[in-house]
């Protein structure tokens, strides 16, 4: 085979796979704008249970200090897909700085990486799309739920990614409300169905599937977010190397009829052909 037809066989594979990584890269990019929408949303309706706790507690006995023995839960939420540069690498390089007496770790390819690693953990599947975050959120639910038959009293801590400029976060579930301002913007005792120490139980545990959610929809964009990074450098790599690879086989063809034209003007001047 000549070098311009094989040439040509590779621009046309390198074609083949930057149609597949534009086709993912659109999908990233629409779907991180759903997921901006539905966190937007989510994260008001964490701060409306924020605002309800502080007026409950400007007036209401707060929750018990835990004690500082009291276990350590975290979730770590990773990638379930790939594409996403070193997304889930640098989660595991902050969680070797976090101790923990139990771990949940949310996302294959995370939970892939850190089998590599002396760390034990409970693996759970992460969200391909915002449409499974529901299901996520889940199962998320449900290991909580088991710990809570295991330990009478624990702290719960997120650790996830937040968006490219706030990195990192670390952030504290149990003990809820830790950052709640207390102040006497609220004059009147607000009115309960519930017997105060009900109603603060189950706005502890609203407020736990909630922010879960929000971190979740939180994490997924910052995901998407680096696949479109990511993607955008493999899809220009892709555009330089077919680029080089065009003018490579165009030299190449040039050679190969310079030389099929001398060979022609060779057999033109050979005395058997006259």
């Amino acid at each position: 085979m000549s070098q311009s037809r094989a040439l040509q066989q590779h621009i046309a594979h390198l074609t083949e796979i930057r149609s597949i990584l534009h086709s993912l890269k659109n999908m990233a990019f629409m779907d991180m704008h759903k997921l901006i929408r539905r966190r937007q949303a989510q994260s008001l309706v964490v701060q409306h249970i924020e605002t309800v706790a502080e007026d409950f507690l400007q007036f209401y006995p707060g929750l018990p200090e835990l004690d500082i023995s009291t276990p350590l839960i975290v979730i770590i939420i990773g990638s379930e897909r790939g594409f996403c540069g070193n997304f889930n690498e640098s989660l595991i390089a902050q969680l070797t700085q976090t101790s923990s007496d139990n771990l949940i770790a949310v996302g294959s390819r995370l939970c892939a990486r850190l089998q590599n690693t002396n760390i034990a953990f409970t693996e759970l599947s992460g969200a391909n799309s915002s449409e499974e975050i529901s299901q996520v959120l889940s199962c998320v639910s449900d290991a909580i739920s088991q710990l809570r038959n295991k330990y009478e009293l624990f702290n719960l801590s997120v650790l996830f990614h937040q968006d490219e400029h706030l990195g990192i976060t670390l952030k504290a579930l149990l003990p809820p409300f830790k950052d709640i301002k207390r102040n006497s913007k609220y004059k009147n005792e607000p009115l309960l169905n519930l017997q105060p120490s009900q109603f603060l139980i189950e706005l502890v545990d609203q407020y736990i599937f909630s922010s879960l959610q929000d971190i979740l929809y939180t994490s997924l964009a910052a995901e998407n977010s680096q696949r479109l990074q990511h993607l955008d450098n493999a899809v220009r790599h892709l555009d330089e190397a077919t680029e080089k690879s065009h003018k490579k086989s165009q030299i190449y063809r040039q050679e190969e009829i310079t030389e099929e034209i001398e060979v022609i003007l060779l057999n033109a001047e050979d005395p058997v052909f006259k």
